[in-house]
């Protein structure tokens, strides 16, 4: 993993990972952190508890991590982190008996550029999001959502060493909403997925001459590619992720407010079944 600061314009300054502290939220922390460390980003994470006595043992073990990882000494203090590998990481709980609500509320006076959660892969979102609690946040969530299936076949993170690999991305486009930002969004995320080449996939279901215009110039690191398929665009979408080994699936959201399109739309439906994390972006975000 390269800790070399980005001459990019920002993409991720501010990372907020939610945890209930169950195993299923491991593999997004490892992805929550990886960001953090190659952006030198700002980590958040959170955990809400109706509890005033938070078992702070139960947290995602930082250090301990990044000792597995190779990136600190073992027994390094806290301030090594920020020391050595420049990021910032800051553990908290705040109370409340609706996580979803509590998590929005924060965020409504700490505003993150990327969220990152955990789901439990095909049977749903993990178990703090579940029923009325997603409900609540969709409403009023308004941060890009990194989706990270506890049970993905396939991730650009290690669990292991943490190294970051990105070999294939997959972007669903159509008319509406505009996939720009998405595209964008992909392209940085392959700027900092490794040292190797990205393929970027334009996947568009439909007639292949509907397929609508996305400014999508090669990079040093990646490679846009076009492909259209036809058929039911959930089931294309899934068919074509696993047909070019995707890492990650971008999904281009309409409005601000990523949560809100998700009940019952394309994205929720395509990131119940995905085998690998899921990127929501809102068509409106800024890059």
């Amino acid at each position: 993993m390269s800790m070399a600061a980005e001459t990019a314009p920002p993409f991720v300054e501010d990372v907020v990972h939610p945890t209930d502290l169950s195993p299923a939220s491991e593999r997004a922390f490892a992805h929550a952190l990886a960001i953090a460390l190659v952006r030198r980003a700002r980590l958040v994470i959170l955990h809400v508890t109706a509890d005033d006595r938070p078992d702070w043992g139960e947290f995602p073990a930082v250090r301990r991590t990044l000792e597995r990882w190779g990136l600190l000494e073992p027994g390094s203090s806290r301030g090594a982190l920020f020391e050595r590998l420049g990021v910032k990481i800051t553990k908290r709980t705040i109370s409340g008996h609706s996580p979803a609500r509590a998590v929005v509320d924060y965020l409504d006076e700490a505003p993150a550029d990327l969220l990152v959660v955990a789901t439990e892969g095909r049977d749903g979102a993990a178990r703090w999001l579940h029923g009325s609690t997603a409900e609540a946040m969709a409403r009023r969530s308004k941060t890009m959502t990194l989706f990270v299936p506890a049970d993905a076949e396939r991730s650009f993170v290690s669990l292991k060493d943490g190294t970051l690999t990105l070999n294939n991305v997959l972007i669903p486009v159509d008319h509406a909403p505009d996939a720009s930002a998405a595209a964008e969004f992909a392209r940085r995320m392959a700027d900092i997925g490794g040292d190797g080449q990205a393929t970027i996939s334009l996947l568009h279901v439909g007639r292949e001459s509907d397929m609508p215009r996305v400014r999508a110039e090669d990079g040093a690191r990646w490679t846009f590619v076009r492909i259209h398929r036809e058929g039911e665009p959930v089931a294309e979408i899934l068919a074509a992720a696993e047909l070019v080994g995707a890492d990650l699936i971008v999904m281009p959201t309409a409005g601000r407010a990523v949560f809100e399109v998700l009940r019952g739309s394309t994205t929720e439906r395509v990131l119940r079944q995905a085998r690998c994390p899921l990127l929501a972006v809102p068509a409106s975000s800024g890059t």
